[in-house]
């Protein structure tokens, strides 16, 4: 009769410590298709504290990743990487298409995408509370980001984008970018090198 809660709080304790191996772990490469930002390979730094100015790596929340799947602008389960444009204790605010912030307009969203169906549209204006942030690629016109679907939680960020290899002009040349030194080199493993003795 002993034999079975033995047998429980093994089967406890096993999953208890599977269960941080099985948790998927956030990607530390991203190759970045889009052209809301360079196109090419990033590294996937921590998220600590962010900044406006930095280019995050973003998990889409819901009900967002389903439009942007539905759409076809980005499956799901895809990255997007988008500059911050505001954080926490800033005004955001779009009056019909122009984005401003803290009363500077920014830019201005689109009524239509490239195919004319219509886009998400808010209005008004949102004081940026702490665990959000603003998201606006503004160099790009087209870009899919605040103008659209206004503010995102900090917990739906995997971590800050470093360009490691960009194609930063749009001509196809790609280039190698110097990582800053406190980041730690990449180096290639050969896994499959056999032991000398």
């Amino acid at each position: 009769m002993m034999r079975s809660p033995i047998v429980l709080v093994t089967a406890v304790a096993t999953m208890g410590t599977l269960c941080p191996v099985l948790k998927p772990f956030p990607p530390k490469f991203v190759w970045n298709a889009s052209a809301s930002a360079p196109i090419g390979l990033y590294r996937i730094d921590s998220a600590g504290s962010f900044s406006v100015g930095d280019l995050v790596a973003v998990g889409p929340p819901e009900p967002l990743a389903t439009f942007l799947a539905e759409r076809g602008y980005l499956p799901k389960g895809v990255l997007l990487l988008k500059h911050i444009l505001a954080i926490s204790g800033q005004t955001v605010c779009r009056n019909r298409f122009t984005i401003a912030v803290d009363g500077s307009d920014v830019g201005v969203a689109l009524e239509r995408d490239h195919l004319g169906r219509g886009l998400p549209t808010w209005q008004g204006c949102l004081r940026i509370p702490v665990g959000a942030l603003f998201f606006m690629n503004r160099q790009v016109r087209d870009s899919l980001d605040g103008r659209y679907f206004g503010l995102v939680s900090t917990d739906h960020i995997i971590g800050r984008a470093v360009p490691l290899w960009t194609d930063e002009q749009g001509d196809g040349r790609f280039h190698r970018r110097v990582s800053a030194p406190s980041a730690a080199p990449f180096r290639a493993v050969n896994c499959h090198r056999p032991q000398q003795r």
